[in-house]
């Protein structure tokens, strides 16, 4: 455990301390005009290792020779490393490589492939030891372009093979991937196995996703396309489009016309630029005059656009992104070229188009400085300043040729593969076998700190600078090191990024977006429609109750059960507990209603208790008024179980109380109505109607009525009583508590039982409306069922029109109102009698009203 911590501990204090001694500025001055003919040429060169020391003066001279050419960059590389070899002891002692030929267009004006010589012969001076420099093994070292590598070992395999061996310092290319075709040809340059992954790191880093790609129509462009697709299915990235270059285009003006109008017109602002491209790209540029080139370009190599004419703003060009394999820095490269040139102007040396970077705790103020100056300024200010020199990539893989070289020597004369002379060459043939052998499974790290693999087969996972390029003017470029991609970097965090040297580099607090669609917010989903590539969408709102709290989600989610989706249907918010209170204005209300009611009943109750020996008490039954008004009492009464929280025996309290009551309330009226007709249709003495009447027989109709309510209630409260329900979905953001009834069906019986009792009633009274006027209460009978009827019949479709708490209020608006039908028709004329007009409640007053 202490060790694991301990690793990890280190593994971090390295990378932190990374972020402090990596040069992260570099910047170089080109006061020659780049022109097309200069794409694409190449310079090689043939080494050989002798036995005799080389010339004190023999890099001078050769560097005198090489310093005035365009690619003499690769010919400092190339001396530098054999320099560092021949004065190393300890690597390929007593042995020296010298450079036999140069070819190409080393020497400025030869386009042709000439040879130059530029070592002697000489007689060992070893003794007993015969060299024959024309029997040893030569080593080509050939680039940057593929094509002249190809045509290099055509001619060598044909004549030379197996005593030369091929180096190439360009770009790696799967052409030479089989090494039976290709035994005895090396690529120096890494096989970009990462660089998929680096790159879809990088732009997953920015939350871009709609790319464009140009890649040769070759095998591999096609090996990149695959691997990109690859790394980019689980990212989200698209293509925009994918442009494949023939090499054989940039014959044709019109195809550079076209790709530059597919290429630039895009909508992409992300272009990613792959493989033998670049000068097809640097062509398209340098033929068509851009317009506002506002796009990054993600490269593995320098690119030179835009254009020459002009100098480039920050508001038109975000320059190149480009990754290149990390390589530890060079030192001492600086002297060695100062001390080979014999530079003493410091104005001489900045022209060199090496690149050069600031000391290291400067660096970042330094270009920041650099880049708000004019041309001009720059160059007076840069004089002043110190700074070293670095290699481009083809120098590192030149470099590393050297050094692979020198190891598989060094490697063959530790084992003494060949120990004896090679007699004029007889065994030539296989002595350079055995080198293509050790050259073959050469493994080493070189002075840089870079492990250097000879054997392709060895899948490295490589390491990539992220460098930003940048052309200030038409002879000052600048590169910005923004970060570093690592497959060892913990955490699973493969890109490291500078966010200070983005912001310096691109002028951007926040780098230029690249989407195919804009993100969907939450609250809304992401929909495809036929055609549309997968970063391509769009938003559409949640379902109803559905929300997405996430940026881009494809699905909403429903919410829980007592929760509900606000309003921008991004979270889900609790529930509101509700139902009809007493705090309710409604509920309050019909709370007040009943009691009013209930006590206006209960008066009346009183005054007719008081009045009871008076002739309209006594008329038609007292003791059923006295039965019928408290009825109703408890009918206002029962309204008060409808408000307020529901529980079980609340809910079946509400309707068993409501059914009974009112059937001994209706079934009262039917009472009363049956005694008025019996009492004026039954005159005759003799009949027997009128021994029911003088039995008070009617009154039983009241507990055979109820008695049939309550067995309709119990088989109600026994099959499915009703029961404390939850709403959610009547009222948005609210739960509903009410009752259900249980069984609709037997609700209706109920309600159906009381409408046969009300319509029985209203029959009766009807039929008896025009009997005498003094003691008939028909009249008032038949208005008061009439009413009762009239409200339950409304009550139904209103009953059935609403929802949750309001269904309540309805249902108690039918209670109070259909009571206070009755209590009204019935009780308040006589009220109205006794209390106001006294006169008429007298046995005389009826005696005279009924002789007149």
């Amino acid at each position: 455990m202490f060790i694991f911590m301990g690793v990890f501990f280190l593994l971090n204090i390295t990378l932190l301390m990374a972020n402090f001694i990596d040069p992260r500025c570099f910047w170089r001055i080109n006061l020659d005009e780049i022109t097309d003919e200069y794409l694409g040429l190449t310079c090689a060169f043939i080494l050989a290792a002798v036995q005799t020391p080389t010339e004190k003066d023999y890099f001078n001279k050769t560097l005198n020779f090489l310093k005035t050419t365009t690619n003499h960059k690769y010919a400092l590389a190339l001396v530098f490393a054999m320099d560092e070899i021949n004065r190393n002891p300890d690597l390929l002692p007593n042995m020296s490589l010298i450079i036999r030929y140069a070819l190409g267009h080393c020497d400025g004006k030869t386009v042709t492939p000439t040879p130059y010589l530029f070592h002697k012969k000489k007689k060992s001076p070893i003794p007993n030891y015969f060299c024959n420099e024309e029997s040893m093994c030569s080593f080509l070292i050939s680039g940057p372009n593929w094509k002249v590598s190809l045509s290099f070992w055509k001619y060598l395999d044909s004549f030379l093979s197996p005593r030369i061996f091929q180096l190439t310092y360009g770009p790696f290319s799967s052409i030479f991937s089989d090494d039976e075709q290709y035994p005895y040809l090396y690529q120096m340059a890494p096989k970009d196995t990462s660089l998929a992954l680096a790159m879809v790191s990088f732009i997953h880093y920015f939350n871009w996703n709609w790319i464009g790609l140009v890649i040769p129509d070759d095998d591999q462009g096609n090996q990149f396309l695959l691997e990109l697709k690859k790394q980019s299915e689980n990212k989200e990235i698209c293509f925009a489009f994918v442009k494949m270059i023939s090499v054989d285009d940039v014959s044709f003006p019109q195809n550079t016309e076209m790709y530059y109008n597919q290429i630039v017109m895009s909508s992409t602002n992300v272009i990613i630029i792959y493989g033998e491209t670049y000068n097809f790209i640097d062509l398209i540029f340098r033929m068509w005059e851009p317009p506002i080139l506002q796009r990054i370009w993600i490269t593995t190599k320098q690119l030179n656009f835009p254009t020459r004419k002009k100098d480039i703003s920050h508001g038109t060009f975000y320059g190149s992104l480009t990754f290149l394999p990390h390589h530890g820095e060079i030192s001492g490269f600086k002297n060695f070229v100062q001390t080979w040139f014999h530079f003493r102007n410091t104005d001489l040396y900045l022209v060199m188009p090496e690149w050069k970077y600031f000391n290291y705790e400067d660096s970042a103020s330094n270009c920041k400085i650099l880049k708000n100056n004019s041309s001009d300024a720059s160059f007076d200010w840069l004089m002043e300043q110190k700074f070293d020199m670095t290699f481009s990539e083809s120098s590192h893989n030149i470099y590393n040729a050297v050094h692979a070289i020198a190891h598989a020597l060094h490697e063959m004369n530790l084992q003494k593969a060949d120990n004896q002379a090679i007699d004029n060459g007889k065994r030539a043939s296989s002595h350079c076998l055995k080198v293509n052998s050790f050259l073959r499974r050469a493994y080493f790290t070189n002075p840089l700190g870079d492990k250097v693999f000879m054997n392709q087969r060895v899948i490295m996972q490589d390491e990539y600078d992220i460098i930003h390029f940048w052309n200030l003017s038409q002879h000052l470029g600048i590169k910005m090191k923004l970060g570093k991609f690592s497959p060892y970097l913990p955490h699973g965090r493969h890109s490291h990024l500078y966010v200070d040297m983005i912001e310096l580099a691109t002028g951007r607090r926040k780098m230029p977006s690249s989407v195919c669609s804009a993100d969907c917010s939450p609250g809304f989903r992401r929909l495809w429609k036929e055609g549309m590539a997968a970063c391509c969408f769009v938003c559409s709102p949640c379902p109803e109750n559905e929300i997405s709290n996430e940026t881009n989600m494809d699905q909403c989610m429903n919410c829980p059960e007592y929760q509900y989706a606000n309003t921008e249907q991004n979270k889900c918010i609790q529930k509101g507990v509700t139902f009809l209170s007493y705090e309710d204005p409604l509920g309050m209300a019909l709370a007040l209603m009943a009691f009013c009611f209930s006590a206006f009943t209960a008066v009346v109750l009183c005054v007719f208790v008081k009045h009871h020996d008076t002739p309209i008490v006594k008329a038609n039954n007292r003791s059923l008024s006295y039965l019928l008004l408290m009825s109703l009492m408890f009918c206002f009464l029962c309204s008060f179980f409808f408000i307020g929280l529901p529980n079980r025996a609340i809910c079946v309290l509400q309707q068993i109380t409501f059914g009974i009551v009112f059937t001994v309330a209706v079934s009262t009226v039917l009472a009363k109505t049956v005694t008025v007709v019996l009492a004026f249709k039954v005159t005759d003495p003799g009949r027997r109607l009128r021994n029911f009447l003088v039995s008070g027989t009617p009154n039983y109709i009241i507990p055979i009525c109820s008695l049939l309510q309550c067995v309709l209630c119990a088989i109600w409260l026994a099959v499915s009583p009703p029961f404390v329900d939850i709403d959610e979905h009547t009222l948005h953001g609210h739960i509903i508590i009410v009752c259900n009834k249980g069984s609709d069906t037997a609700f209706y019986c109920i309600l159906g039982y009381l409408a046969c009792l009300a319509l029985g009633s209203f029959s009766l009274a009807f039929l008896a409306k025009n009997l005498p006027d003094t003691f008939n209460e028909a009249k008032f009978l038949t208005f008061s069922m009439l009413v009762f009827c009239s409200v339950w019949v409304t009550f139904l479709p209103v009953y059935h029109s609403t929802k949750g708490k309001h269904m309540v209020a309805v249902e108690i608006f039918s209670i109070l109102a259909s009571s206070a039908g009755i209590l009204g028709c019935i009780f308040v004329p006589k009220i109205y009698i006794i209390l106001m007009l006294p006169e008429r409640n007298s046995t005389q007053k009826i005696r005279e009203k009924s002789y007149f």
